[in-house]
């Protein structure tokens, strides 16, 4: 039970951050706009995925807003890597296929393969409790 409701979560996350980047390239498509976009998707993804694996993936309670923030750092710093996987799809597929949605694409890729890596690292590092 608790794989699927991982890859739901996944899939949500996914969808958060790619229409966090849609919604960056409407507001904003000059230059640089492609790492922008990646960037803010990434927030908007890494916060919603932190509250939902926390909560009913891990079932941790944290101890007051210090441990909170605690274990959030360390559970970014443990996404620092997957999201390199991530990046490099996208940036990827962007740059070899000429077609404007090549990159949600590669993101697409991207964010199921450091899912998986993620939730291994978060298990062993993050939550291990």
């Amino acid at each position: 039970m608790i794989a699927i409701r991982y890859i739901i979560f996944a899939i949500i996350s996914t969808i958060v951050n790619l229409f966090f980047q849609w919604l960056s390239f409407f507001v904003y498509s000059g230059f640089l706009s492609l790492y922008l976009a990646m960037f803010i998707g990434t927030l908007a993804g890494l916060v919603l995925k932190y509250i939902l694996d926390k909560k009913y993936i891990f079932f941790h309670e944290t101890k007051g807003a210090k441990d909170n923030t605690k274990k959030f750092m360390l559970y970014s710093l443990m996404g620092v890597f997957t999201t390199f996987i991530f990046w490099g799809f996208e940036i990827g597929f962007d740059y070899v296929y000429d077609d404007e949605n090549a990159k949600y694409l590669g993101a697409v890729i991207g964010l199921a393969i450091g899912y998986v890596v993620k939730y291994n690292l978060d298990k062993k590092f993050v939550f291990k409790d």
